[in-house]
């Protein structure tokens, strides 16, 4: 019965070492989008409550409108009741129905004041939604051109990029499925507390390449000898040494180098 195969440190090192550099060449082309991506989907978010604004913006003026309608339908019914009773005066038997035509044509005059009140106000809130209106609109043209111009640089950008990431990513599934997984799990977990993406890092002049803390002799002496897995003591990052960082190359990378 075949046994499966067991994996040195250094040969763990190296397949985590191949991962980390397929990553980071992923993280590169993410930086090269930068934060493009971010501001195309939070434009369309403000085109689109711009949108929103407006429409509500003009259910308010329809409504407004319609109040307007129905203020002026309110006077012609008045001025129609008022000359009603004026009419009414010519046969008036006494003063009492005098008086009582004469408080209603008073009334009907209040009730035209008033309505011709409430619709110039009326038409003042409308002027205002208007100019509220306009702005809306002029914001959602200035952000449409300025989403249009995003785009077009998001579309070259990825245009640009979208082979190199595809190769990347398939090179990023292959290279993972030969990491430890307890490993690939704590690899996994450095990469997302720092911000740069690195978990393995090279020592440096002596000291660890993520975070410049530096590195007793002793401590990179064992790190060389690559028995086993080693983390710095400040940062937590997978240590390993300058010459075995420089010895693994990305997957093609080395035979464009020799053909070069």
């Amino acid at each position: 019965m075949a046994t499966a195969k067991e994996y040195s440190v250094e040969e763990k090192l190296v397949s985590l070492l191949t991962l980390q550099k397929i990553d980071s060449k992923l993280d590169e082309i993410k930086t090269l989008r930068g934060e493009l991506p971010m501001e195309v989907n939070d434009l369309e978010d403000e085109i689109a409550g711009l949108q929103t604004r407006l429409t509500h913006i003009e259910d308010e003026i329809a409504g407004i409108q319609k109040f307007i309608a129905n203020k002026k339908n309110l006077i012609k019914e008045a001025e129609a009741l008022i000359k009603k009773y004026e009419k009414q005066k010519d046969n008036v038997k006494n003063d009492r129905e005098f008086n009582a035509l004469q408080k209603e044509i008073e009334m009907q005059t209040l009730e035209i004041s008033l309505a011709e009140k409430h619709i110039k106000e009326a038409n003042e809130e409308i002027k205002e939604k208007n100019r509220m209106l306009e702005l809306a609109r002029q914001a959602i043209h200035d952000k449409e051109a300025n989403l249009k111009i995003k785009k077009s640089e998001l579309e070259k950008i990825i245009v640009e990029t979208e082979k190199e990431e595809s190769q990347f990513q398939k090179l990023a599934t292959e290279a993972r499925s030969k990491v430890d997984p307890r490993l690939l799990a704590a690899y996994e977990k450095i990469r997302k507390t720092y911000r740069n993406g690195l978990a393995v890092v090279p020592i440096e002049r002596d000291a660890c390449g993520g975070c410049y803390n530096a590195i007793p002799p002793q401590r990179q002496a064992e790190i060389k000898q690559r028995k086993k897995i080693i983390v710095c003591e400040n940062c937590g990052r997978i240590l390993v040494d300058a010459e075995l960082h420089e010895s693994v190359h990305l997957p093609g990378q080395k035979a464009a180098k020799a053909k070069s």
